[in-house]
């Protein structure tokens, strides 16, 4: 175990960017080194999506909404499309608010974001190189992250059309595709897979989390259909199996009782027999957990009533009795205290 949770330490960190604000400190011709936390002062509130997160320095005399707002109007880019960006003369402290990283690893885009400045995130967005829009804080949330997280769809509309990257995991190892997933922010859901091509979205489609669960897995356990819509016709994987046990987003829905996200997964053409590890199919969790609805719409599907799991067990097996579920299994030589199921009167 601890050599697997070193090498999750070792993802973490390569898929964090920290060198992201030296390319623009480059482009400001930024020569002498700076404290990061020298335009910043006391400690702050880590961000929590249940908590409003608070950064006491943001309101103080080295950066307000209004002083950051003068910077970054007299900074414009070039209309020229080919042409690279052309920063305006800046003081030294002005470079200083552009391009320091506070102790939590957040930039000031960062900070824009999470005080939902819409004016000044976006200047930033378009400011900044792509490798800054990338930076990662301490939590390893990048703005990415944090737009979702505060459902700002118009900063992630501009994050992802700045080429924002959309594989980035965070300290739970969720993408911002996971975490819209998991809260149902689906208009941003829509702009991180708006116009992406699929073999940009595959590698997001197919990453799992620290809990070994994928985008699709987190959207069915949260029944968030308007989303497992989305990435269905995008072209999530159906199949993809949870990493924990190896269930399916069908498996999912069936233990939640979730009706509506089985039609779905059915009629997009999940596959109604896939296998967990321990070999259950939906089936057996439908009968298992005594869903006479789902296990008849699940024969009606075709689901194989034979099939066995590592117990041995077909679906059946696991009736314990339930009338209404054994009348699903069309066999005339299934017998209940020595009578045939099949004819039987409920």
């Amino acid at each position: 175990m601890a050599s697997d949770d070193c090498g999750k330490d070792d993802l973490l960190e390569d898929n964090r960017t920290d060198s992201g604000i030296d390319s623009y400190r480059s482009i400001l011709k930024s020569e002498e080194p700076r404290d990061p936390s020298s335009d910043f002062s006391g400690p702050r509130d880590k961000f929590s999506t249940g908590e409003e997160r608070l950064d006491s320095a943001y309101g103080s005399s080295s950066i307000t909404v209004e002083s950051l707002s003068e910077i970054v109007e007299h900074c414009t880019l070039s209309t020229a499309s080919e042409e690279p960006a052309q920063i305006c003369e800046l003081s030294e402290h002005e470079e200083n608010l552009l391009t320091t990283i506070t102790e939590e690893g957040d930039t000031i885009l960062h900070l824009a974001i999470i005080h939902e400045d819409e004016f000044i995130a976006q200047e930033l967005i378009q400011l900044f190189p792509k490798e800054v829009l990338d930076i990662q804080n301490n939590l390893y949330q990048s703005p990415l992250h944090l737009a979702t997280y505060l459902n700002l769809t118009d900063m992630v509309k501009g994050l992802v059309e700045k080429g924002a990257n959309l594989e980035l995991q965070d300290q739970d190892g969720n993408t911002a595709l996971h975490v819209a997933c998991q809260h149902g922010q689906t208009e941003c859901a829509t702009e991180m897979t708006r116009d992406i091509s699929s073999s940009r979205l595959v590698p997001v489609f197919e990453t799992q989390n620290w809990r070994g669960l994928a985008c699709l897995h987190l959207a069915a356990l949260n029944k968030q259909h308007q989303i497992m819509k989305l990435l269905m016709k995008k072209g999530a994987n159906l199949n993809i199996q949870e990493g924990t046990s190896g269930k399916t987003a069908l498996h999912l829905a069936v233990e939640l009782h979730d009706m509506t996200s089985v039609k779905l997964l059915l009629g997009r053409g999940a596959n109604v027999d896939a296998a967990m590890f321990n070999g259950c199919t939906p089936l057996h969790l439908a009968v298992g957990r005594q869903d006479t609805a789902i296990a008849n719409l699940l024969c009606q599907s075709g689901a194989d009533t034979m099939l066995r799991n590592m117990e041995d067990e077909t679906a059946l097996d696991l009736a314990d009795g339930n009338d209404d579920i054994l009348a699903l299994f069309p066999f005339d030589d299934i017998q209940i205290s020595g009578r045939s199921v099949v004819g039987m009167k409920f």
